[in-house]
């Protein structure tokens, strides 16, 4: 079978031009997006502690001097991060006990995780790894074969998920060196890839993406991370209709974020974006309490209350499961 053409395809610029492009600077978001100045020293300082990191593709679908743009929302630094807030920890789901090797997290039966870089297309202020120590625990050099032999040596895994930070951010001669190495082991049968790129940078999604993912033995999962409708345009639903040609599940784990989408207008129009662009909801996530984003809490009977309006006016195959990660637990514990 032939590999489809992607349509996203572009003489210029590529898109780790792009990526490289990104936005890191409070002034400059500042200045593209017409933003109060009041906000901006709490900003600054707030990014001295967690970086600022948006691409211009996203910043596009911001609204221009809205500070409560949902998009905005996301990537916004705040004073309020620089707050502590009691149970809010720099571990929340405790990942650095469930390292077997480096970067290699075995949490759940079956299923292991593979850190494959810390870095990202997009800081998202409320990530759950803001804090984790990317510097120790990603795979370089030799551990990539402690991580093979610790994964090769298991055969009750049958599923490797590549996350990050981003694995698409890597370059995909070294994605396609990985996955084939890991389709090489016998056991594995399925790769599940986390990314957040074809959403906030579409022209990620290209010919050789397509290709080493449609050549793999493994069945390939992709999940992708995206929290309100006004993150796709016609370029994402260009990537997404790229992907779908691979015959792949589309799957989506979204986060409910005070400010961004905690409302029933909102959830509907996500499930509804993701539909349109063949993406199944997948997840609804409760925030897990990491230090610094304590301000984007819904609480547990809001969340729970909401969640009932959206079965009484979705369909069920638009309605995502509601759950909330627990550290230790065997696995994600549903709320409804």
């Amino acid at each position: 079978m032939p590999l489809p053409s992607s349509p996203m395809q572009s003489t210029s610029p590529t898109w780790q031009q792009a990526l490289a492009n990104a936005i890191h600077s409070p002034q400059v978001l500042w200045q593209l997006l017409d933003l109060p100045k009041a906000l901006l020293p709490a900003a600054e300082r707030a990014a001295q502690q967690f970086g600022l990191k948006v691409t211009h593709s996203y910043c596009e679908r911001i609204q221009r001097g809205n500070p409560d743009d949902p998009l905005l929302r996301q990537v916004l630094p705040l004073g309020e991060e620089l707050q502590n807030v009691a149970g809010y920890v720099t571990d929340p789901l405790a990942e650095e006990q469930a390292m077997i090797a480096s970067g290699l997290l075995h949490k759940y039966r079956s299923r292991v995780l593979l850190v494959t870089t810390g870095a990202c297309a997009i800081h998202c202020r409320y990530c759950f790894r803001r804090h984790f120590p990317y510097g120790e625990a990603t795979p370089t050099g030799q551990h990539w074969a402690e991580v093979l032999a610790a994964i090769a040596q298991d055969d009750s895994i049958e599923e490797v998920i590549l996350s990050g930070g981003d694995p698409l951010v890597l370059p995909d001669h070294k994605l396609e060196s990985l996955v084939q190495q890991l389709a090489d082991i016998p056991h594995l049968q399925r790769l599940r890839i986390h990314t957040r790129l074809p959403v906030v940078l579409p022209m990620r999604v290209n010919d050789a993406l397509l290709s080493w993912m449609q050549r793999t033995r493994l069945q390939v999962v992709v999940v992708l991370h995206a929290n309100h409708a006004n993150e796709f345009n016609a370029e994402v639903y260009n990537a997404l209709a790229a992907l779908k040609c691979l015959n792949a599940p589309l799957l989506n784990q979204a986060v409910l974020l005070r400010g961004v989408n905690d409302n029933l207008a909102a959830q509907m129009a996500l499930s509804k974006a993701l539909f349109k662009g063949g993406v199944l909801p997948y997840y609804l996530h409760l925030l897990d309490k990491v230090s610094g984003a304590a301000h984007f809490a819904v609480p547990r009977a809001e969340a729970l209350a909401l969640y009932q309006q959206m079965q009484a006016n979705l369909s069920g195959y638009l309605v995502p499961k509601l759950a909330e990660e627990q550290a230790g637990e065997v696995a994600k514990t549903l709320l409804v």
